[in-house]
């Protein structure tokens, strides 16, 4: 599946978050990160994800798709990572 994470965390925890989602996913731009990635990764993601932010302050955002085929991407203004096949 494709999958882009999106995420609002607290600086403190902005590291961590970040590190450990590149495991899985590649960065994008600034909290946001995206990849193909199979279900037991995405569910060891979430919770090693789980371990690292505080619910009650920080959210973590995944958008989840079966396909690229039908998505494009269109980009404005400086590219800042990732690779160039996703949305």
């Amino acid at each position: 599946m494709f999958v882009i994470e999106v995420y609002d965390v607290a600086q403190k925890r902005v590291g961590k978050v970040l590190k450990t989602s590149r495991k899985y996913l590649y960065w994008v731009q600034n909290s946001v990160l995206e990849g193909e990635i199979n279900e037991s990764s995405f569910k060891k993601l979430k919770l090693e994800l789980s371990k690292i932010i505080d619910e009650e302050y920080d959210s973590v955002m995944f958008y989840t798709f079966r396909t690229t085929k039908y998505s494009e991407r269109e980009l404005m203004g400086l590219k800042k990572g990732g690779e160039n096949t996703f949305l």
